[in-house]
């Protein structure tokens, strides 16, 4: 058993990273606590897709489970994964309500967007995106996506609504669901604050146990069964998703997910020290291939595309250096998987404040773009307005690539801009006039 041990902290290299095991489980702890709200805002974002809660919820801890292990055992990085904020907005609301397309054939186009991660990795492509694509457009897509997600949450809580006049406008302040949002959003700020690990879980929590006290919530328990948290399991149609038209869903998926891994890969492994840039990160063909499996067996169980989440720097602030914190918090989703019954129970109104929380959250990358400079503010200001005002992430992914590429053609600096994002200039050109 000792043999077993050391051979562990080799393969984890502790002695290089200067870590424990009592370190590492307490990261992974700490990483589970600050992104386990999740659970409950995932199903909720995905059932107004008509997917059911229960099973959505089952899908959630399955997937992160699988691919925060994937992402310790394998990549060797302190680094959990789970269902992506913003991509599941996409999902249901951009997707599936807004274009109409069936929630089974969205799954479809999420599962071949992870296959299309695998076949991109093995070939060196993703890589080549990584290193290619200006840094300043991965800040501007994260930060488009949290105004795209919070604008989500402004709407669920009924701050924010329709308005005819002026296309949107103030909500009814004295709706008790209103007000209950108002007071979730007021309490997980207050408790961010206070750096409590635990804030946006307990926000949900606490504004979940008030509404059951004052009866916004009418609920009934639901028999724990095998049947309806599998009501999702090997539901996607790809034969569906591989029609032309839904090329685009399946590109934002693709490119999003990149994104957003590369930018949370940056973060947290800059926090713990483990390298310093996109072109410094070893096993970068493992984090990848973790994320894309991840995303194969989430849309086979029954959600939204997978991704790194940059909650992980809260286990790296607690010492987490190595894959066994992710390993840890990979374990306690899938213990997790038996709050699946409960998920039904909690209101938009508890889980719209954790969106908009998050999305502040994702606008700290605005300080990473150069504003002094209109040849990378233009570009990034397009894409951080274009996703949520067009409620779509592919859009303003769109505007910021073709605005980069024709300023610096136009400014004769052409040479600079990398052949991988004159071809992608070209998918998206394509794109706007297929539509």
């Amino acid at each position: 058993m000792r043999a077993l041990i050391a051979r562990a902290e080799r393969y984890f290299e502790f002695a290089e990273l200067g870590t424990g095991w009592k370190t590492e489980i307490l990261a992974g702890a700490t990483t589970f606590i600050t992104m386990a709200y999740i659970i409950f805002v995932n199903p909720s974002i995905l059932h107004e897709a008509g997917m059911p809660t229960a099973a959505v919820t089952a899908a959630t801890c399955l997937a992160a489970a699988l691919g925060s292990l994937l992402m310790g055992a394998v990549a060797r990085y302190p680094i959990a994964l789970a269902p992506g904020m913003g991509l599941n907005a996409y999902f249901s609301y951009s997707v599936v309500k807004g274009m109409g397309i069936d929630w089974h054939v969205a799954l479809g186009a999420v599962f071949l967007s992870g296959i299309a991660f695998v076949l991109l990795t093995a070939v060196g492509v993703r890589q080549l995106i990584v290193n290619a694509i200006p840094h300043e457009l991965y800040a501007a897509v994260a930060s488009g996506v949290g105004l795209f997600i919070a604008f989500i949450g402004l709407r669920n809580a009924g701050i924010v609504t329709a308005n005819p006049a002026t296309v949107v406008g103030l909500g009814d302040l004295h709706s008790p669901s209103t007000l209950l949002a108002l007071f979730g959003l007021m309490l997980t700020a207050a408790l961010i604050c206070a750096h409590v690990n635990a804030a946006i879980l307990i926000g949900v929590v606490v504004s979940w146990a008030l509404a059951a006290v004052t009866g916004t919530i009418h609920w009934e328990p639901q028999p724990y069964s095998a049947r309806d948290i599998m009501a999702t399991a090997g539901q996607l149609d790809v034969r569906g998703a591989l029609h032309l038209g839904m090329f685009e869903i399946i590109f934002a998926f693709l490119f999003v997910d990149l994104f957003d891994n590369v930018g949370t890969l940056l973060a947290v492994g800059k926090k713990a020290g483990l390298f310093t840039g996109a072109q410094d990160v070893p096993r970068l063909s493992r984090i990848l291939y973790s994320d894309a499996i991840a995303t194969i067996a989430g849309s086979m169980a029954g959600t939204s595309t997978v991704v790194s989440y940059v909650e992980s720097s809260a286990g790296v602030a607690a010492g987490g250096r190595s894959g066994v914190t992710a390993i840890v918090t990979g374990l306690l989703f899938a213990v997790a998987l038996f709050v699946a019954p409960l998920a039904g129970a909690i209101p938009s109104s508890a889980t719209a404040p954790a969106l908009i929380i998050v999305g502040s959250m994702m606008m700290t990358t605005v300080s990473e773009i150069a504003w002094s400079d209109p040849e990378i503010a233009l570009p990034a200001f397009l894409t951080m307005l274009g996703i949520p005002l067009t409620f779509s992430i592919a859009n303003g992914l769109a505007f910021g690539f073709c605005a980069y590429t024709f300023l610096k053609i136009l400014r004769g600096r052409f040479r600079e801009v990398s052949w991988v994002v004159y071809a992608l200039t070209a998918l998206f050109i394509v794109r706007f006039w297929y539509l």
